[in-house]
């Protein structure tokens, strides 16, 4: 099996930047959904005095993920703020003192076992960094530890501009290889496959070094292919195992995390400081310094790119993350997340939508697509409602990488028509479940 990608322009300006660290801001502004799942259930109320790495947001069912403070001040407000995706979310004002004064519990975590280091992850808030913003702690809660083969090290970051999982290499390998080291004592794992992208050579530099002295770790360097970051490619790509379609790593033997995620997990173990700060990459045309900047999670994103000397033009866009997969933000005082891990605001000629013209048959979109899907196929499915057509099409596996919108010569709006489909899918599936539920 051969997976397709495309070349896109790398735009890696800030690999050489080291993070700095923003001062902290006059007001931050934290959300109770940050993560895949339910939103954490706030635990504190107007007036209250916080301090950095107080529990402000409880985890509420199992898919959730536990919300600390960011800075030490008061909270001045608890209201609902719009989110990227449109929906409405509780979230957590709070007003610094500039002294960043840490809670009183704030201790490292005892773990003996697999139990307490699960509670331990937990505890953390850690979620995906790498974008998606799964709780971690899930992941890591295997049933049955001897089905683990591999831990693999999503190190691609394949997106142009990003280079915040980059500069963790570069400035926390200590904190990716024990949080190797902690993988290893609590979960058994015996092999470790860090897969970075060629392009990043200091990274892959000091991972090889660190690598060469540590048990059954490699450093497996892959062609910068987007989107090699992606879990099921990057699986395929390091160890030649195909997940099917439906499954989860783990069905291969494989459990996959981000490298910040890795080393954030890591520092937690030592310091009991959960997750309350990010490196965020911020650049894009619109921007007049690139840089990496250390900020509290709930910053604004105005006050990062007040940070990097301002704008050399309004943007007529800004995402979190990457050009290929980011996603709008609803104005610039939307708030940094704990998966946000970069900031890319676009000028006028940067963002402008192409024009859209007719599709020519000419398959680019099938055969650069990683799964081989067919988008001409789905698009005419979605446009004339036939959702047994979506269906036998796959759909639903669709990564939403961006490829075939990328390589189409007519600039058809395809990946967001098969966001669209997937939807619509999922819509008739669950009513032809209820509907058979109910026979």
């Amino acid at each position: 099996m051969k997976l397709h990608g495309i070349k896109v322009q790398h735009r890696k300006n800030t690999a050489a930047s080291a993070p700095v660290r923003l001062p902290v801001p006059d007001e931050v502004v934290i959300p109770m959904s940050m993560h895949i799942g339910k939103p954490a259930s706030v635990v504190v109320k107007k007036g209250d005095a916080v301090k950095v790495g107080q529990l402000i947001g409880e985890r509420d069912g199992f898919v959730s993920a536990p919300i600390h403070s960011s800075v030490s001040g008061t909270v001045s407000k608890i209201d609902e703020i719009t989110m990227s995706a449109g929906q409405k979310v509780q979230a957590v004002f709070i007003k610094t003192d500039g002294k960043q004064e840490m809670a009183e519990d704030i201790t490292p975590p005892v773990v003996t076992d697999f139990e307490s280091f699960v509670k331990a992850v937990q505890d953390s808030g850690v979620v995906g960094l790498g974008g998606a913003g799964f709780p971690t702690f899930i992941k890591v809660n295997v049933n049955d530890l001897s089905k683990i083969e591999a831990l693999v090290i999503n190190a691609a970051e394949c997106e142009p501009y990003i280079t915040s999982d980059t500069r963790t290499m570069i400035d926390k390998p200590d904190y990716v290889f024990k949080g190797i080291e902690a993988v290893r004592r609590y979960m058994g794992v015996k092999r470790f496959i860090i897969g970075i992208e060629d392009n990043k050579k200091e990274a892959i530099k000091v991972m090889k070094q660190y690598a060469s002295k540590a048990d059954g770790v490699e450093v497996s360097v892959l062609p910068s292919l987007y989107p090699q970051g992606g879990e099921k490619v990057l699986v395929y790509n390091t160890t030649g195992k195909v997940i099917p379609q439906g499954g989860l790593p783990l069905d291969v033997g494989i459990i996959v995390g981000n490298v910040t995620t890795i080393a954030t997990i890591a520092e937690y173990l030592e310091t009991g400081i959960p997750l309350i700060e990010k490196c965020v990459t911020v650049d894009g045309s619109a921007v007049r310094e690139p840089t990496n900047l250390i900020v509290p999670i709930g910053t604004r994103i105005q006050n990062l790119l007040d940070a990097c000397g301002g704008l050399k033009e309004d943007p007529a866009k800004v995402i979190y993350g990457g050009p290929m997969m980011g996603i709008s933000v609803p104005s610039l005082d939307a708030p940094i997340l704990k998966m946000t891990n970069a900031i890319i605001a676009m000028g006028e000629k940067e963002a402008a939508p192409p024009k859209t013209t007719q599709c020519i048959n000419c398959g680019n979109c099938l055969s650069h697509c990683p799964f081989r899907l067919d988008p001409k196929g789905i698009m005419h499915a979605y446009n004339i409602d036939d959702c047994e057509m979506l269906e036998e099409l796959c759909v639903d596996i669709c990564m939403e990488c961006g490829c075939c919108s990328y390589v189409c010569p007519a600039k058809r709006p395809l990946v967001q028509t098969n966001k669209m489909a997937k939807q619509k899918l999922r819509a008739y599936q669950n009513a032809r479940k209820a509907k058979e539920e109910k026979k």
